[in-house]
């Protein structure tokens, strides 16, 4: 091919890296002949999928000939009346991050601005660049958001504002007050993303609701999943909550059957499968306690988190326990593109995962941390 492709491509896009998710269990296994592999890197639910929306999927499967309904019309009305608010005020994704890369193109080109924290969600500076826009990263506090920092970096151009709450990969959180002090500092020309994909999970009772403040900030738009607590990652689905002049606007650019059939059906019934969700949470609860007691065994540090993830400190660079860990069968997550090139975040497994998980850490720490 004669032609410069490259140079086609919008500048952003030139400037960007592929989004590199988790190494997957097939490939692993392909790679070191490996049978048994337990991969805690994508903070996937460990219990597998509801049966529950698996069987309402499998249901769901006989209309694959038809496109869905564009609309989401019963998933949004189920969801308004669980969540409290209008079926208007929901705009439904392929997953919570296409959400996201909405959000920027709608609101987001050359000449503007958005802000969000170091060691924050990597699809934030992805979908900012793809968008021609200017990212302002502020610098994270103990792992986490600064929101007066934040506040104070808004300038005349910025249009978005993103935060994970709880924050993915540290697993901190910000508090009620921390939120509602930072909204009131924000100019109403500027939207706030709280993005809330591991919420089910912070059962903390100084965590913010974010749907509670959209009534007083009409800029707030709230993004969530049924990827993580509700299972159903492979399906993506996801959804965001905001004014429905913002979800009018986001609907625009929404590409036409974004959400696929099975994926809203089983989101439907896995709405209604509340023992599943309880059993996530005490699976999550215990393996998070399991984990951080064998990380204080090996005097590793490791930061709090109220995810179903916990990011834990080496005393050497990070990636050589990685590759060790992969030799044992074990995937987690590396996390030097966060500028945490320490770290490893683990996702929360079952008991037995998260056994195996400790034990081959004590033996990578030794293998990989030699020089």
């Amino acid at each position: 091919m004669t032609c410069d492709v490259f140079a086609l491509a919008n500048v952003g896009v030139q400037g960007l890296h592929p989004y590199q998710p988790g190494k997957p269990i097939e490939e692993l296994q392909r790679e070191l002949g490996l049978d048994n592999v337990v991969k805690l890197a994508s903070n996937e639910n460990p219990l597998g999928p509801s049966s529950v929306a698996m069987a309402a999927a499998q249901t769901a499967l006989k209309q694959m000939h038809l496109y869905p309904d564009a609309s989401g019309f019963e998933l949004k009305k189920k969801l308004a009346a669980k969540l409290g608010v209008t079926a208007k005020q929901f705009t439904l994704g392929n997953g919570s991050n296409d959400v996201l890369d909405l959000i920027a193109r709608t609101f987001l080109s050359a000449g503007s601005s958005a802000v969000f924290s170091q060691h924050a969600f990597i699809v934030y500076p992805i979908a900012v660049q793809a968008a021609g826009a200017r990212a302002i990263i502020t610098p994270a506090k103990n792992w986490g958001h600064d929101l007066v920092a934040m506040a104070a970096a808004i300038e005349p151009d910025t249009k978005v504002v993103f935060i994970a709450n709880p924050n993915n990969p540290t697993g901190n959180y910000l508090d009620s007050d921390a939120v509602s002090a930072f909204l009131a500092k924000v100019p109403e020309r500027v939207i706030v993303v709280l993005d809330e994909a591991y919420v089910e999970f912070a059962e903390v009772d100084d965590f913010p609701d974010g749907l509670g403040f959209l009534a007083q900030y009409p800029n707030v738009i709230v993004t969530r999943t049924f990827s993580k607590a509700y299972g159903l990652a492979g399906l993506r689905i996801g959804y965001g909550i905001s004014s429905p002049e913002i979800t009018d606007l986001l609907n625009r650019v929404r590409a036409p059957f974004n959400v696929n059939i099975p994926a809203m059906s089983a989101a439907l019934a896995v709405l209604d499968d509340h023992d599943y969700l309880r059993r996530s949470r005490q699976v999550n609860s215990a393996g998070m306690a399991q984990l951080c007691a064998g990380f204080n065994e090996l005097g590793l540090a490791y930061i709090p988190s109220v995810g179903n993830f916990v990011a834990v400190e080496l005393p050497c660079d990070a990636l050589p326990v990685y590759q060790a860990l992969l030799r044992e069968g074990v995937i987690v997550r590396p996390v030097g593109v966060y500028q945490m090139p320490k770290h490893l975040r683990v996702s929360i497994g079952l008991e037995h995962e998260n056994a195996r998980f400790l034990i081959a850490l004590r033996k990578s720490i030794d293998e990989g941390c030699l020089d």
